[in-house]
C-alpha cells in the first residue's frame, strides 16, 4: 500500500514542505504539504519533480576510486583508505596550505553540508577555502559585516506586511527567492498589491517578476550602485531621510551625506540610462510609503560594484527608517542559530586577514575568490594547491574560465569529490563519495531559516530507509573528517559528532552570559536526545538557540520583559520557547515561531556597538564608483537569467525540469538582432575576454536594447561525465566568456553580469 511522509524540499531556498507518496522504497509522487507551517501547500515544478530526481538512474550508488588512470567502482572502506593514504601524506610533505576545499551551492540545502565542512576545514588547517558565495552572495555578507559587525546579520524584506517593495536584480517569481526564504514568493507579491501596496522592479529584463510590478525600470546593467547612491543622495539633500528610532544606533550619518555628494540623479542618469526625474520620484515615493523595503540580489551582487550596491540597499532601508521595523527589513531569528547576546560593542568584521598566494586577493569571511582557484593549482611554488576536496561543487561550470580550471583539476596530485553525479568537476576526482538520494536523508534548514521572512522551525527524518549498500550523507562527511585528520580506522564516525558537541558545550558553559555558565558539559551531553550524532547536534543547537529550553535553565535568564527580551530573543512564555528536538519531532509539519520582530541593537557586533554607516573599506571604494559616472558604456553587455525549473547546474539531468522555457538560449532585443543580422532560432557567436560561444538566438523584447541574456549553469558537453539527460541538450557555459580577472574588489565575487560582449551571426 502507498504511504505518505513529510519532507522539506531541498531544491531551492524556498524550503517548501512536501508530502511524498511512497510505494515500497520508491517516491512516486510529491505534492505541497498543506499543513506545513511555512509553505501552506505551495509547491513549484522542482518540488513536484522530487521523485524523478530521487530515482535518477545516473546517480552514483557506490564510491569510485581511480586505479590505473580510470575511475572504478569500489567499496566504502577502499575509498576512505585511499583518502587516508593520500591527504595526510601531502599535508606532511607540503604543508596544510597544499590542500584546498571547494563547497558548492547544494551544501546549504543539506544537513551534512551545514554540519561537517567547518570541521573538515579545521582538521586540515588550510586557509584555501573556496565556496559558491564568491559567485553569488558574498557582497551581501561583506556589506552586512561592515555595517552591523556580523556577516550573517542580513535583513530580509518583511514581505507580508510591507506597503512598498523595491526589488533590484532579482527575479523571485522564478528563483523562488534568494537570501530571502519565502515559500510562494509570487503569491506574497500578489498579496502586497492586493492590499494596496506598491511593487517596483529594477531589472534590464522584463522578467516574470517585473510583469507583476506596478512599475518596471530597465536601467543599464551594472548601474545598480549608481542608482541606489542617487536615491540616497535625494533622500539626504531633500531632507526626506528620517531614520527615526534608528538614529541613536547610527554612526557616520553626517559623513555619509558628504561621501554621496557627487551622486546626484542628474549625474547618475546617463550612466543608468534612466531620467533624473524618475530617480527623484522613486526616492520620494520610497520615503513617503508608510512602510517600505529595498531588496537586491544576484543581479546587483555579481557586478563590478556588488558590495557597494549591497551596502546601499541597507543604507536606503536605514535612511527611510525601515530597517528593523515591521513592514520594512528585519533580521530573522533562526531556531538552531546562535542565541542573541546582550547589546554592546563587539569584535567587528575584518577583511583581508590573509591573501591568496598568487594574485594577493584578500579573504572575505574566511574565503578566497573561487575565480582564483585555477591559478592556485597551476602556479608553482610553496603553498601550491596539490590536493582538493570538492563537496557538492561543480566549479568547472559555475566559476569563470572553466577550461583553465578543467585543465588545472586534471593536474592535481589528489582530488576527492562528494557528489551524487559524475559531472564536469567530479570526473577529475581520484575518489568520488556519493551521498544517497534525498528521500533517504533527514533535513533541517540550518542556513535558510536565518533568511526566512517568518520565524519557524521544521525537521523531517528520512522518508525512505537507507539502502544497505549506501552510507548516510552525514556519515560520509564524518568519515571524511577522520580520513584527512589521520584517524581513519582508529575512531568511529560518531566521534566527530561527539567532539563537536563537547566543544560547543565547553564554550557555552564558559560563557558568563549563558544561563548554563558553570554547568557540567558532560552532564548536559548526556541529556541530549536523537537517534544519531547529527540529531544530537541538532538537539543541542535547538536547546541552546534563541527558543531553546537551555536544558531546563531557561528560567534563569532574567533579561526578559513583556514578550521580548533585551537581547532580541523571545520570552520564555512565548510559543516556541522551550524548544528541543523531542518537541520538534512531535510537530512533523513544523512549529510557527511568529513574525519577524525588531532586534536592534542586539544584532550589532561592530566595535562601536552601533551601525557603522560609512566603514573605511566602503569609503575607500566610493571614488572608484564616482569615476564610473563618467565612463562610456559598452555597446552590448550580457546578463544572466533564472529559470523556475532550474538551480545552477545541478538539476539539468531531470527530464521533467529541462525543455520548455528552461532552455539555454541567447535572448536578444529585436533592434540588436537587426543590427547584427540575427534571426530567431538561428545561431550566433558570442565573444568576451575569456573566449567565444556559439549559441542559439531567441529574439525578444523582454530584454532592453544593448543587453543580451544567457542563463547560468549549462555546458554539459565534456567527455567523461555520466549525465545522460544533460548531455543530450548540453547548452553553453556562459562563464567561459570570462577569464576570471574581473572581481568586485571588496568581496572577491566574480563579475558574472553586465560585462561587455561582441555578437556575430553564424550560418
Amino acid at each position: 500500500m502507498p504511504r505518505t511522509a513529510p519532507r522539506i524540499c531541498p531544491l531551492c531556498e524556498a524550503t517548501c514542505g512536501l508530502t511524498l507518496t511512497i510505494e515500497g522504497t520508491t517516491v512516486t509522487g510529491a505534492r505541497g504539504d498543506r499543513d506545513d507551517v511555512f509553505s501552506r501547500g505551495f509547491i513549484c515544478p522542482k518540488g513536484a519533480a522530487f521523485g524523478a530526481l530521487d530515482a535518477d538512474p545516473d546517480r552514483l550508488r557506490t564510491p569510485l576510486v581511480r586505479r590505473g588512470g580510470r575511475l572504478r567502482e569500489a567499496g566504502w572502506d577502499e575509498a576512505y583508505e585511499a583518502v587516508a593514504a593520500a591527504v595526510p601524506a601531502l599535508v606532511a610533505e607540503y604543508g596544510a596550505q597544499s590542500v584546498g576545499v571547494v563547497l558548492g551551492n547544494p551544501n546549504v540545502h543539506t544537513m551534512a553540508g551545514a554540519l561537517y565542512p567547518p570541521l573538515l576545514v579545521n582538521a586540515l588547517g588550510t586557509r584555501n577555502l573556496f565556496t559558491a558565495s564568491t559567485l553569488d552572495q558574498m557582497p551581501k555578507h561583506v556589506s552586512s559585516g561592515l555595517l552591523f559587525g556580523d556577516p550573517f546579520a542580513i535583513p530580509v524584506p518583511d514581505l507580508d506586511r510591507t506597503d512598498f517593495l523595491l526589488v533590484l536584480g532579482a527575479n523571485p517569481v522564478e528563483s523562488n527567492g534568494s537570501l530571502c526564504t519565502a515559500p510562494d514568493f509570487p503569491g506574497r507579491l500578489k498579496a502586497l498589491r492586493a492590499r494596496g501596496g506598491t511593487l517596483v522592479v529594477v531589472d534590464p529584463r522584463r522578467t516574470r517578476t517585473a510583469r507583476l510590478a506596478d512599475r518596471h525600470l530597465a536601467p543599464r546593467p551594472g548601474s545598480d550602485a549608481l542608482l541606489l547612491a542617487a536615491l540616497a543622495h535625494t533622500l539626504l539633500t531633500e531632507k526626506l531621510a528620517d531614520p527615526g528610532p534608528l538614529t541613536e544606533h547610527l554612526e557616520g550619518l553626517r559623513e555619509l551625506g558628504d561621501a554621496l555628494g557627487s551622486f546626484t540623479p542628474e549625474a547618475a542618469a546617463p550612466a543608468c540610462d534612466l531620467p533624473a526625474a524618475e530617480i527623484r520620484a522613486l526616492a520620494r515615493e520610497l520615503a513617503a510609503a508608510p512602510t517600505a523595503a529595498v531588496y537586491g540580489r544576484i543581479g546587483s551582487c555579481t557586478v563590478e560594484y556588488g558590495t557597494l550596491a549591497s551596502w546601499l540597499v541597507d543604507v536606503l532601508n536605514i535612511l527611510t527608517g525601515n530597517l528593523d521595523r515591521p513592514g520594512g527589513a528585519l533580521f530573522p531569528l533562526a531556531a538552531a542559530g546562535p542565541r542573541p547576546r546582550p547589546a554592546g560593542p563587539g569584535r567587528g568584521f575584518a577583511l583581508g586577514r590573509w591573501h591568496s598566494r598568487v594574485s594577493g586577493h584578500p579573504e572575505a569571511k574566511s574565503e578566497l575568490p573561487i575565480a582564483a582557484l585555477a591559478e592556485e593549482i597551476q602556479t608553482p611554488g610553496e603553498g601550491r594547491i596539490r590536493a582538493l576536496i570538492s563537496i557538492a561543487a561543480n566549479p568547472v561550470l559555475s566559476a569563470p574560465d572553466g577550461r583553465r580550471l578543467d585543465a588545472a583539476l586534471a593536474g592535481l596530485d589528489f582530488m576527492v569529490s562528494v557528489d551524487p553525479y559524475l559531472n564536469e568537476t567530479s570526473r577529475h576526482a581520484h575518489v568520488v563519495l556519493p551521498p544517497p538520494p534525498p528521500s533517504q536523508s533527514a533535513h533541517h534548514d540550518f542556513a535558510f531559516n536565518g533568511f526566512a521572512v517568518h520565524n519557524q522551525v521544521r525537521y523531517t527524518r528520512p522518508a525512505v530507509p537507507l539502502e544497505a549498500d549506501r552510507l548516510d550523507e552525514c556519515e560520509i562527511h564524518a568519515r571524511l573528517v577522520l580520513a584527512v585528520s589521520g584517524t581513519h580506522g582508529s575512531a568511529e564516525p560518531s566521534a566527530v559528532d561527539d567532539l563537536a558537541i563537547r566543544a560547543a558545550l565547553a564554550k557555552e558553559t564558559a560563557d558568563r552570559h549563558s544561563p548554563l555558565h558553570g554547568a557540567d558539559p558532560a552532564r548536559l551531553a548526556g541529556l541530549l536526545t536523537g537517534e544519531n550524532g547529527p540529531e544530537r547536534r541538532l538537539d543541542l543547537m535547538l536547546r541552546l538557540g534563541p527558543y531553546g529550553d537551555r536544558f531546563g535553565a531557561a528560567g534563569n535568564d532574567a533579561a526578559t520583559s513583556a514578550g521580548h527580551r533585551a537581547d532580541g530573543g523571545p520570552d520564555a512564555a512565548e510559543p516556541g520557547a522551550g524548544l528541543s528536538l523531542e518537541r520538534l519531532l512531535a510537530h512533523p509539519h513544523g512549529i510557527d515561531l511568529g513574525p519577524l520582530r525588531p532586534r536592534l541593537p542586539g544584532v550589532l557586533r561592530t566595535r562601536s556597538g552601533r551601525i557603522e554607516l560609512l566603514p573605511d573599506p566602503i569609503a575607500a571604494e566610493l571614488p572608484r564608483l564616482r569615476a564610473a559616472l563618467a565612463e562610456r558604456p559598452a555597446a552590448l553587455v550580457l546578463v544572466g537569467r533564472r529559470h523556475l525549473r532550474s538551480n545552477n547546474s545541478w538539476l539539468h539531468n531531470v527530464p521533467a525540469l529541462v525543455g520548455g522555457s528552461n532552455r539555454c538560449t541567447l535572448q536578444v532585443h529585436p533592434e540588436d538582432a537587426a543590427r547584427h543580422g540575427l534571426t530567431d532560432g538561428g545561431r550566433a557567436r558570442l565573444t568576451a575576454d575569456g573566449g567565444s560561444l556559439d549559441v542559439p538566438v531567441e529574439i525578444t523584447d523582454a530584454v532592453r536594447a544593448g543587453v543580451v541574456s544567457l542563463p547560468h549553469g549549462w555546458g554539459h558537453d565534456r567527455a567523461g561525465t555520466r549525465l545522460t539527460v544533460a548531455a543530450a541538450d548540453p547548452g553553453a557555459n556562459v562563464n567561459q566568456l570570462l577569464d576570471g580577472s574581473l572581481l568586485d574588489p571588496l568581496s572577491g565575487t566574480a563579475v558574472l553580469n553586465a560585462f561587455p560582449v561582441q555578437l556575430a551571426p553564424l550560418p
